[in-house]
Order: C-alpha cells, then sequence, then structure tokens
C-alpha cells in the first residue's frame, strides 16, 4: 500500500507574514500528558478563606503573562489586568464591593438565585478581598488603545481569565472569581479610561491553613461531553 502522505496546505501571502511553529513536546505520548495536567487542574477550588502570606510580584508577572499569551479574535488582545497589591487600594475595592454585594443580597437577586447561593455559604462580607496579598481586576477592552476595532471580547477574555486561574493554580495560589455587580466602581477606584470594561476581581494568594471550600460535585464526563467518530 502506498504510504500516506502529509495533507498539503497552500503557503500563505506574502503580505502576511508567518514563523515556523514550534509545538510544545511534554515529553510523555498526550494520554499521559493529558492526564498529568488533568489531576492537577481537578484540584482547582474557589477559595473564600486567604492567608495573608506574600506573594512575589513576579509571580503576578508570570500568571499575566500566560493570560496574555491567549487566543484572541484577529489577535486584537481585548484584556487587561490590572494587579493590585496597595493595602489602601484594597480597602476602596472591598469597601465599594461590600456596598453593592449588600443590594444584590437584600433587593437584586431572586429568591431561586439565592437559593442556589445557599450551598456556597456566600454573604455580603468579603474581607477576603483586604486580606488576600493581590487583587487581579480583569478589564475588557471595548476598542484597542488606539482606538481600533476589537472582535469577540468575552469569548477572548474568558480564554484569559481561564488560562490565568490555571496558572496560578498550577503556580499553588488560590483564586476567586469575585462578580460584584454592577462593577463601574472598578473604573472609578483604580482611574481607569472609558474603553475598559470591568470584567472578573479575581483576589489572588494562598489558601489558609483551615480553609474549607463548599461540598459539590463537578459533573461526569458523560453529562459535559459528547463525542461524534
Amino acid at each position: 500500500m502506498p504510504e500516506e502522505s502529509a495533507p498539503h496546505y497552500p503557503p500563505p501571502p506574502d503580505d502576511a507574514p508567518h514563523v515556523p511553529y514550534a509545538p510544545h513536546d511534554p515529553g510523555m505520548p498526550s494520554v499521559e500528558a493529558a492526564r498529568a495536567f488533568y489531576e492537577v487542574v481537578r484540584t482547582r477550588r474557589t477559595v473564600r478563606m486567604f492567608s495573608d502570606r506574600p506573594v512575589p510580584r513576579e509571580t503576578i508577572e508570570l500568571i499575566i503573562r500566560a493570560a496574555g499569551s491567549a487566543p484572541s479574535g484577529a489577535n486584537k488582545q481585548p484584556w487587561r489586568f490590572v494587579a493590585v497589591s496597595n493595602a489602601e487600594i484594597k480597602r476602596k475595592i472591598r469597601l465599594a464591593a461590600e456596598e453593592e454585594e449588600r443590594e444584590f443580597y437584600t433587593r437584586r437577586a431572586s429568591e431561586r438565585w439565592l437559593d442556589d447561593l445557599k450551598p456556597f455559604a456566600t454573604n455580603p462580607d468579603k474581607r477576603f478581598l483586604e486580606i488576600a496579598p493581590w487583587l487581579i481586576v480583569v478589564f475588557a477592552l471595548k476598542k484597542t488603545d488606539d482606538g481600533g476595532q476589537v472582535y469577540y471580547v468575552n469569548e477572548s477574555v474568558g480564554i484569559a481569565t481561564g488560562m490565568l486561574l490555571a496558572a496560578a493554580h498550577h503556580a499553588g495560589l488560590a483564586t476567586l472569581t469575585h462578580t460584584p455587580s454592577p462593577m463601574k466602581f472598578l473604573s472609578e477606584v483604580l482611574h481607569r479610561p472609558e474603553h475598559e470594561k470591568p470584567y472578573l476581581l479575581i483576589p489572588v494568594g494562598y489558601a489558609t491553613e483551615d480553609c474549607v471550600v463548599p461540598a459539590i460535585e463537578r459533573k461526569p464526563l458523560d453529562e459535559i461531553a459528547v463525542f461524534i467518530e
């Protein structure tokens, strides 16, 4: 039988420069590599009991670099990650977030929503926003810094945020995806320009030694995946 030939793709046009792709070699079969990553990432949990143990700025920089390597629509990279360790600014963020959260729990949230939150024992107390050594505030760019068009903003920023969470977990750190609503106060406290829209507020640090998390289960594979072979 003739040897199977590799698929042939036409070269990119001359006005679209390309460079050779350098694939990552995990040094093991793909199944083993995928299983190793899964065994790490499956232990990631949302944490609300943060220690004040310091985290080096370089660690945060590398986590943000990992997030910034995410794919994005037309490579516009429509994200901004504002990392805050300043105690005064963190306190301002906490106070503003708690004000919005009190409105949520007393007026904005439906009874069904509040019932769905009961297993997590959440409440307006957001002290972790001051205790965690870093807050990473994710902003989605409505346009580029020079006024250009952006594409698939929510999808792009969502992917980048997922990579940020995975990178933080890989570094041994805990995170929380906090979504006070509305979040415009973050733009005001951090003096961000109009074209940056607050997307997520993520405390980053180490969990306390006595940290506990809700007793929840992940859906099994047959409920989250469909294979068509």
